[in-house]
Formats: structure tokens, sequence, C-alpha cells
């Protein structure tokens, strides 16, 4: 499926057409439109998802549940998406806010439409098991599975720029120059000293690095300088293989380290700072949830837009498994 041809619903693309997706924020193209659309198929599923919580206590509920769960994930987004940015100008990327808000975005979408593919599940044990510690711990583990699964998108899509050269362009222009290798130059040859007729060669070993001495039958010697001992990483040989003459050197540029087979690459720090992100986003993200409680609505509790600021959202999870 081709970026140029969208599929109608924007999170079909998302999961057939990731490559698509991946090339058109490398290339910026048509960005405000995708995000336009990742942001209206989020805000709609969550607001469906958010009406399957608040259902549990009254329809009242369940409307305020369908406008409070799109906000938790926006007003999320806007407090962390500036950190994101500047921890990327900060260590030298080239990433715009378009390209990070549209990487976001995928994340988001992603999570959304998850979390609203569990939403039948969730109606289920609404209607036949209608426990509210076991209905409340549910949807937190749904939310949570699909929010892992949409960050494990993000970080995708952040090695994909990666290896545009997006995220460290240094790191990445340093790796092309070492592996650049100029145009192989053949060793100097020594003239051969033809023998006399009649007369055979017999060389004679002598140890590397030495000159060669070949003595004739009488008595004549000529030399020639030995072939030296070249690191694998310039000849291009096996490790520990002499240097046999005629063989094309690789030069290396002067002052980059030698370029090994098989070494692990050092992760760049833009995609270590992303994983430090991803927490930052995680704890607002549930600090901010709380802050917006209720979601689901205690059946024994009257109706209420927001419950008074009162522990922590960590302190309420452990309190509803020791009390199932």
């Amino acid at each position: 499926m081709s970026g140029d041809r969208p599929s109608p619903l924007v999170i079909e693309r998302i999961l057939r057409d990731r490559v698509g997706i991946w090339q058109q924020v490398v290339a910026e193209r048509d960005l405000n439109a995708l995000t336009g659309r990742m942001l209206a198929s989020s805000a709609i599923a969550l607001a469906c998802y958010g009406a399957v919580l608040g259902a549990f206590h009254s329809p009242l509920m369940a409307l305020t549940s369908a406008l409070k769960l799109p906000l938790l994930f926006l007003v999320t987004l806007a407090i962390c998406l500036p950190t994101l940015y500047l921890f990327n100008l900060v260590f030298g990327a080239r990433l715009s806010v378009r390209q990070s808000l549209a990487l976001v975005m995928v994340a988001i979408t992603v999570t959304s439409m998850l979390a609203v593919a569990f939403a039948p599940i969730s109606l289920f044990f609404l209607i036949t098991a209608p426990d509210y510690g076991f209905f409340k711990l549910l949807n937190v583990a749904i939310l949570t599975l699909s929010a892992l699964v949409g960050l494990r998108f993000l970080t995708g899509g952040m090695q994909v720029l990666n290896d545009h050269g997006l995220l460290a362009p240094e790191v990445a222009k340093a790796q092309v120059d070492a592996q650049a290798v100029p145009a192989a130059v053949p060793a100097a040859s020594t003239p051969a000293v033809a023998p006399v007729a009649g007369q055979s060669a017999e060389p004679v070993a002598v140890p590397a690095g030495a000159a060669a001495i070949e003595s004739t039958s009488n008595g004549a010697t000529t030399t020639a300088p030995a072939p030296a001992h070249v690191p694998a990483q310039w000849s291009g040989q096996p490790a520990g293989a002499p240097f046999a003459p005629g063989h094309p050197v690789a030069q290396r540029p002067w002052g980059t380290p030698p370029v090994r087979r098989g070494e692990p690459t050092q992760r760049p720090a833009s995609m270590t700072l992303l994983y430090i992100w991803i927490l930052l986003f995680g704890f607002v993200g549930t600090q901010l949830a709380w802050t917006l409680r209720p979601f689901f609505g205690d059946p024994g509790q009257d109706f209420a837009f927001f419950r008074s600021i009162d522990g922590n959202f960590y302190a309420e999870i452990l309190r509803t498994i020791a009390n199932l």
C-alpha cells in the first residue's frame, strides 16, 4: 500500500503500511493531514471506550468519561511533547515539531484503537460480573497493554528516523566516514631481476618485516623489501594473515576508529532519552488520570464530575488488589 493512496481508516494504514508511514514522516509529506486524521480517530475511539468505562455507574458518568478519556491523552501529549522536542535539540537531532507530533500520534492512535477493540470484552464483564474492583483492574490492565503496544510503535518509528540520521546526525556521519573506503591502491612492485641463463633462483626464507634475499647459483644476491604485515581491517584479509603483494590496501581515514564487523553499535543518546521520555509520559498520564477521576464511578457514591485529590494512582491500585 502506497503512502500516496492512504486507506480510509488511518489505523489500517498504520498497521498494514508501517514503512510507508515512517517514510512519510521522514519526508515530512502531508504530515498535517496525517496528524489530523490520527487525532480525529483517536478522539472518537477513546470517547467510545470512555463511555464503556462510565457505564458501570450511570449514563451521566458514561457521558463524562467519554469526554475525559480523550482529554486525558491529549493533555498528557501537550505537557510532554515540548520535553521530547527539546531533548532532541539538546543532543543535536534534526527532528522537527511536526515529525515529533506525528510519531507520538501514531502511538496514541494505536493505543486508542486497541483499547476500543477491547471494549466488547469490558462490556461483557460489566454485564455478567458487575464487581467494581474487578472491573476497575480489568480496564486498567487493558489500557496498560494498549499503551505498551502503542509505545512499541513509537520506538520503532524513532529507530527508523535514527537510521536516516535524523536523531544523531553527527554519529551517523562519523559511521559513514569510517566505513567509506577510497579506491584501493595496488602495492608498489619492485622490478624483478632476471636470473642469468642456466641459473635457478633459490629464495631464502627470512622473518617477516626483513628484506627478502634471493641468491643465485653464481653467488649473486638481490634484495627486495619484504611484504609488511597489514592489519586485517585495512587489508580486507582475515586477521593474522600476511599481506600479499599486489593485494589492494584500504586506507582508513585519519582520526576515525577502525571498523570491525560484528561489533555492537552504540545506542545514540536520542534513543536513550526516548525511553526516559516514555517513562515521563507514563507518570504524567497516570497522575493526570488520578486528577481527572472518576472514570469508572463507584456505584456506592453519588455522581461527581471530579473527586477530591487525595492519595495517588498506584496506592489506589494496590488497595483495590488487596480488597479483592
